[in-house]
């Protein structure tokens, strides 16, 4: 019946529409797809222009621009009195929006009409291109107007509805992304849905116009069908997504096998030319680098040095590739979203919180490793850019930068990449002399540099642009002109200080300065484990710009910070629940799965590198809401949603690691790490939950093992007999007390807590007596006023006590721990 009313070939392959996530969660096996209750159906709904996904570029328009509003206010909608930065961009559309609210659906069943649910966020490209071609068309709009309630959701501000559309659309296509374009009836079933919709009807597809029709036709008549066919998709999708266990954990030797066989998976699907896991579009997937950093420190603990440098190579490799490619911003710091080539090169510009956060903890990893500062450069890199550019007065970390921006101030319209790309006469007038060595270091040539692939800029939307990239070595570089390498770099360094001025007057990218719970949480950790990491790099080292050489200590205060914003502004003292963003004051929506998660993991972080112990303390309650909230106490496993919003009618327990790891993978090493510091019952309760969470996806680990790379790492810590403790006593403001904080985050072993513990202060030593008597003794019994004392423990039976940085450190670089 679809396919009839949507009059698409069957003979086409569906496209993969994404426009943030390379990879979706899969649904398990027994979900039998609403296809069979479609009969004719085989194509999916979404309508697109047959093309690659590479080509995720301007290109609906005639001279490929957008903007991202009307800039004419002859329309307000009630988007207008909303807070969310995508929904604003709406607010003077001649669509008559509504917000997801109570109110809209009382207007569709008064009206007897279907809800046309239109889901996106502030930065998302062909959102501004949908709302460009169809959303400010009065045509398009009369008919919206007319014939549906139309509601507008920013997917940042309310992931838990999201989820519920994005799922069903993922299921029936096996596809999805944003925009996404959901009908569905006045109690909120879906009907049918698809993601960006062309304004007209081309290459035999229906435009959006069409669809607007068809759809009313079938709801005037055929609307049985539609609903009945909504109704059983949610059911089946609530069934599936709602697993439980079949036991309280896992069986004897899954998670070991689980871990090698993620690893394999990603080591076939690894690019020995270019670097990376997987083929074009290329995104950094920070829990791949996870997984195979962790599965070789295991190889390398069971005695296998040959296969743990084998991962390692594959790492280091697609980092470094990374980190010279187009998707660095080679100016300003940080990342872009992706690539849309196979060299890292030509990327979709948008800059997102979640990857910086997460990026700066694998090259922080990596340098831990190999004490190369090539990657704690990277780092800091990120680091700076987010202080610099994404933060706000009070501490708070702002969520994305958009990929489209005007050439010129006064232009209207915008283009993608706008703010990042440079003619080679620019570089020419900027840099004078040392042009010709920046041209040939960043690949710059007079007719443009996206020439790499045939899938870099397939419409010629960057003729005579180039994206710097680096594709040559430096000290060969150097060599060849007879230079120093320490000159050579300072060239570059200077260079690049020049083109960011002249840059920072270019109109910048709309900044979407909403402050996401869980993103924050991911920058949490990121700002904590660099103040220490970053200690070890050598004194004096010289940094180019745009590093700028921060005093790590610095990086301690922003997360310190950005935690006490969330706690002041999105943070209930007397129920202890969070709310899930801000912006000109906290949103409507309740904190997620995610936010606390998320946010936990980056407390436990802020503690171990030398926080106060209110952080743990807040942490040990967040997670005790969270258990509250979202546990499913007999199945196993934490629901996305705390279930309270009558409006959201599915909750997901997810498991996917994808651009963002799952919140249950991050809880369960969560678990893991707290059940560590803390003794008796309550260390049992987070082992028992941990344990019994990961039982829920035993057939996911077994099968689909590469779908889930950091559960795959939680699963195994699990199973580690006996975690290694670093306990720290002495007075936490002294220098020693830091260095030794520095020491024992020097090596990577993503099995150790750390436990920095002041016997000076009358609120530790309380929260360690009521928490862990045993840390509370050792505290109390190695304090010496002069001097700061490392315990290197396993099940707090511990080694002789170290007390200097070195002797620390060449106690945790041992492969075993000698215990007394």
């Amino acid at each position: 019946m679809l396919k009839t009313l949507l009059l698409f070939s069957s003979s086409s392959p569906p496209p993969a529409f994404f426009s943030r996530h390379n990879r979706f969660s899969s649904l398990p096996r027994k979900f039998p797809y609403t296809y069979a209750h479609c009969p004719s159906l085989s194509w999916p709904f979404s309508s697109v222009f047959p093309r690659p996904i590479h080509a995720f570029k301007v290109l609906a328009m005639a001279e490929g621009t957008t903007t991202s509003s009307s800039h004419s206010h002859n329309y307000t909608n009630r988007l207008a009195a909303e807070h969310s930065p995508y929904l604003l961009q709406h607010a003077h559309n001649p669509v008559d929006w509504y917000p997801w609210s109570e109110e809209a659906f009382a207007e569709a069943r008064k009206k007897d009409v279907p809800i046309f649910l239109s889901i996106g966020y502030s930065t998302c490209h062909w959102c501004h291109v949908m709302e460009v071609e169809s959303f400010e068309n009065e045509e398009v709009a009369k008919l919206l107007n007319d014939w549906f309630v139309s509601i507008k959701v920013d997917r940042e501000e309310r992931p838990d509805v999201d989820k519920v559309y994005m799922t069903y659309v993922q299921a029936l296509y096996a596809g999805g992304g944003w925009p996404l374009s959901v009908f569905l009836s006045p109690d909120l079933k879906p009907l049918m849905g698809g993601t960006y919709f062309p304004p007209e009807d081309k290459y035999g597809r229906p435009g959006f116009k069409t669809i607007l029709r068809k759809v009313k036709d079938a709801w005037d008549n055929k609307r049985d069908m539609l609903v009945k066919s909504g109704a059983f998709a949610i059911e089946q999708l609530s069934e599936a997504l709602s697993t439980s266990a079949g036991s309280n954990q896992l069986p004897d030797g899954l998670p070991q096998n689980a871990l090698r066989l993620c690893a394999e998976q990603l080591s076939r699907s690894y690019d020995s030319r270019l670097g990376g896991f997987g083929s074009a579009p290329k995104f950094p997937r920070p829990v791949e680098i996870q997984l195979m950093l962790y599965h070789s420190k295991k190889l390398e603990e069971s005695g296998k040095p040959g296969g743990a440098k084998e991962s390692q190579k594959m790492v280091f490799f697609s980092l470094e590739c990374m980190a010279r490619g187009g998707i660095h911003d080679h100016v300003g710091g940080g990342f872009h979203r992706y690539s849309v080539d196979e060299f890292w090169h030509v990327p979709h510009f948008e800059k997102m919180l979640y990857d910086q956060g997460q990026l700066v903890n694998v090259y922080l990893d990596a340098f831990s490793i190999t004490k190369d500062v090539f990657y704690s450069f990277v780092s800091r890199d990120i680091l700076d850019y987010l202080r610099r550019d994404m933060i706000g007065s009070e501490g708070e970390i702002f969520s994305a930068e958009d990929a489209d921006s005007a050439e010129f101030e006064g232009e209207t319209q915008k283009k993608e990449g706008a703010f990042y790309i440079w003619t080679s006469k620019e570089i020419d007038d900027i840099l004078g002399k040392h042009a010709s060595l920046f041209r040939e270091h960043y690949y710059v040539k007079p007719s443009g540099n996206c020439d790499l692939s045939r899938m870099s800029d397939p419409h010629n939307e960057f003729k005579g642009k180039n994206v710097l990239i680096e594709r040559n070595d430096s000290s060969a570089l150097a060599s060849k002109l007879d230079m120093p390498i320490q000159e050579y770099l300072d060239i570059l360094g200077e260079s690049r200080k020049k083109l960011f001025d002249v840059r920072s007057k270019r109109p910048r990218p709309h900044l979407d300065d909403k402050v996401i719970v869980s993103w924050n949480g991911l920058a949490i950790s990121a700002f904590a484990r660099g103040s220490k990491i970053l200690k070890g790099e050598s004194q004096g080292m010289c940094v180019n710009f745009p590093v700028v050489g921060c005093d790590p200590m610095e990086y301690l205060e922003v997360a310190e910070k950005a935690a006490n914003f969330i706690r002041r502004h999105l943070y209930n003292e007397q129920t202890h629940r969070l709310q899930h963003s801000f912006r000109n004051g906290p949103s409507k929506a309740p904190g997620f799965l995610d936010d606390y998660a998320f946010l936990i993991s980056g407390l436990l972080d802020l503690y171990e590198c030398g926080g106060s112990t209110d952080w743990l303390v807040w942490a040990t309650e967040l997670q005790d809401m969270q258990d509250e909230l979202f546990l499913d106490r007999e199945g196993g496993a934490y629901f996305n949603t705390p279930g309270e919003d009558p409006s959201v009618l599915l909750r997901v327990k997810e498991d996917h690691d994808g651009a963002e790891p799952s919140g249950n993978s991050v809880s369960a090493i969560n678990l893991v790490r707290l059940a560590s510091m803390v003794s008796g019952s309550k260390s049992d309760r987070y082992r028992e939950n941990a344990g019994h969470l990961l039982a829920v996806f035993e057939t996911r680990l077994k099968d689909m093992a590469m779908a889930v790379p950091l559960m795959c790492c939680a699963a195994d810590m699990l199973c580690v007999s006996s975690r290694k403790q670093v306990v720290l006593v002495g007075h936490k403001s002294s220098v020693e007390f830091e260095n030794m904080l520095a020491a024992a985050h020097a090596s990577y072993d993503p099995n150790k807590t750390v436990i920095p513990i002041d016997p000076t202060n009358t609120g530790e030593m309380e929260f360690w007596e009521a928490n862990n008597s045993k840390v509370a003794l050792m505290a109390r019994q190695n304090f010496a006023a002069d001097k700061v004392v490392a315990l290197v423990c396993q099940n707090f039976t511990c080694s002789p006590p170290a007390s200097s940085s070195k002797s620390l450190e060449d106690l945790l670089s041992k492969k075993t721990t000698s215990v007394v």
